[in-house]
């Protein structure tokens, strides 16, 4: 898939080993705009309600204030939109599917 002009094999091996230090680093990570405290658009706060609601632990990496991980975790995920939700190095979903997730009862096993 590309994504602006990079492809997934393009991707710099220094941002690739920068996410996936972040991924490893812990268990729920959140890939939005803002933070945790102040989601910058709609989408990414729904995300975060979620999180809050499962009360979970989880980290949140702002995508607005780091052009190179923005554009970069277009690229590693293979999905254009934010926010982005990781369990355990893996990539859940945006919003759309996190809502969905959560409102059919997914979203509690999955963060466990």
């Amino acid at each position: 898939m590309q994504i602006g002009n990079m492809t997934q094999g393009e991707l710099p091996q220094e941002l690739k080993e920068k996410i996936e230090g972040i991924l490893a680093k812990d268990k729920i990570v959140l890939f939005m705009k803002g933070d945790r405290f102040q989601p910058q658009c709609g989408f990414s706060d729904a995300v975060v309600k979620v999180l809050n609601f499962h009360d979970c632990e989880y980290a949140t990496y702002d995508v607005l204030s780091n052009p190179d991980l923005r554009s970069g975790m277009k690229v590693y995920s293979e999905w254009a939109t934010f926010p982005q939700l990781y369990v355990n190095k893996e990539f859940v979903g945006g919003c759309d599917i996190i809502m969905e997730m959560h409102q059919n009862g997914e979203m509690a096993a999955v963060l466990k």
